[in-house]
């Protein structure tokens, strides 16, 4: 079992069962890689630390800020925002929503998740930030539309991760950006 297909995946699996179970805090590495049937080299080749299983590492921001440079040079920033969060929607999240829902959870009843999240949101911002500069928009331009594609994100994953799953997280964050003065 231990050279089976998926190795992150497993490792994410297993990690996310055991957050369920007895807790962020009370999970140990060892106990993930146990219950994947991997060891812990395995584990510290994929993850940094147990954290970053709940967050991908800087996956997220990486793709986003390179959705930003390749969109169409024609759209506008707030074209470009919804482009990419629809396309992030998409690939990551729309299917997933009771794991994103469970994450969420588990990121919600522990303050070091929380404030990990706060963390990533920040690299999210500078990162879609320094891409619209790449674009050519102004420092304060891509500040502030970085800002409030962030925040579209962000409203729109609550709000999708606190309801049924009948809607897509895309048309989720439609309805959110629809919601912009």
């Amino acid at each position: 079992m231990r050279w089976a297909p998926d190795a992150r995946g497993r490792l994410e699996r297993a990690a996310f069962e055991l957050f369920a179970e007895q807790g962020f805090a009370a999970t140990t590495v060892p106990q993930i890689t146990a219950r994947a049937g991997l060891t812990t080299r395995t584990f510290f080749r994929h993850f940094a630390d147990k954290r970053e299983v709940v967050f991908a590492g800087s996956e997220i921001p990486e793709t986003a800020a390179r959705l930003i440079t390749d969109a169409s040079a024609d759209l506008e920033p707030m074209q470009v925002v919804r482009h990419v969060l629809h396309q992030v929607a998409a690939a990551r999240f729309d299917g997933n929503h009771e794991q994103t829902a469970a994450w969420r959870r588990v990121i919600e009843g522990n303050d070091d998740l929380r404030d990990r999240d706060a963390r990533k949101r920040s690299d999210l911002v500078r990162a879609a930030q320094a891409a619209f500069v790449e674009r050519g928009e102004t420092p304060l331009q891509a500040t502030v539309v970085a800002e409030v594609g962030v925040l579209v994100f962000q409203v729109a994953l609550e709000r999708w991760a606190a309801g049924t799953g009948e809607r897509s997280l895309t048309e989720t964050i439609d309805e959110v950006s629809a919601a912009l003065p």
